[in-house]
């Protein structure tokens, strides 16, 4: 299972990835979570201490295996590299592992803009082709509200490219606006989860907001997420009822039967 999971700033997609992570891990799966949203996160929802998580570097942030992998130095534009670096060392050499799920740093770029064509956005690229396409087991990539990291090459890979919205306006204009984009990258699967949801009217205002695509579940408003933030507590220790919600949706995706039923 390869999933990409994106959308607004702070609806919680590093909630949703690092439950399932959790989940798939509990089902004695290899897995591999990847932090590809330049805010990254995801190492403390699955509970890395600071600690661990200070001797994780990001993979952008390494410049001389930038160079080293590119041939050429990082933060140079218009000069001539290697557009097909070594990538597969990687994952091993620069993850840390916890709980039976391995974490990848893959951080930004710090200049150029999106889509710049650069070493490090190379490096980058070419390393996410590999996780999604040869690599033989789950993979989970946590995304800001862009598609910096992938391309066409990559998006027939994802098995599932998942959209989480919080009830209200701006966060399902986000959703609207990546699901364009994920179309016009050739994405073939697209699915949508709720969080922070209240209650039924908040369920019925994302579905009706975002006609056309499946809707693989929901997750509560927790409190117990909030404390788990607070407290440094992986998602999954602190917020029972998250993981719960969480199997539902997992359920989903390995379902073939709703797939088939989505008319995806």
């Amino acid at each position: 299972m390869k999933l990409a999971i994106t959308g607004k700033g702070g609806v919680g997609k590093t909630t949703l990835a690092a439950l399932l992570a959790y989940l798939y891990a509990q089902e004695g799966l290899k897995v591999l979570a990847i932090d590809a949203d330049p805010d990254a996160n995801l190492g403390s929802a699955l509970g890395f201490t600071p600690q661990e998580l200070a001797g994780i570097r990001p993979i952008a942030d390494m410049k001389d295996l930038v160079a080293e992998r590119t041939g050429t130095t990082p933060g140079q534009y218009g000069g001539i590299f290697t557009l097909n670096p070594r990538v597969d060392d990687i994952p091993e050499r620069f993850s840390a592992q916890r709980g039976g799920v391995r974490l990848l740093i893959l951080g930004s770029i710090q200049q150029g803009g999106a889509g710049c064509f650069c070493p490090e956005s190379t490096l980058l690229k070419n390393l996410v082709r590999h996780l999604l396409v040869a690599r033989n087991e789950v993979v989970i990539l946590d995304m800001e509200a862009g598609l910096e990291h992938l391309g066409r090459s990559t998006a027939m890979a994802v098995d599932a490219f998942i959209v989480v919205v919080e009830p209200g306006r701006r966060s399902v204009q986000t959703a609207l606006a990546v699901q364009r984009l994920a179309r016009d990258i050739g994405v073939g699967r697209i699915y949508v989860v709720g969080n922070k949801v209240r209650g039924l009217e908040d369920e019925v205002f994302i579905r009706k907001s975002l006609p056309g695509y499946p809707v693989l579940g929901f997750l509560p408003y927790s409190e117990q997420a909030i404390e788990s933030d607070l407290a440094g507590r992986a998602i999954y220790e602190a917020a029972p009822e998250l993981v719960k919600a969480a199997a539902v949706i997992k359920g989903h995706l390995d379902d073939s039967r709703f797939v088939e039923q989505a008319g995806v």
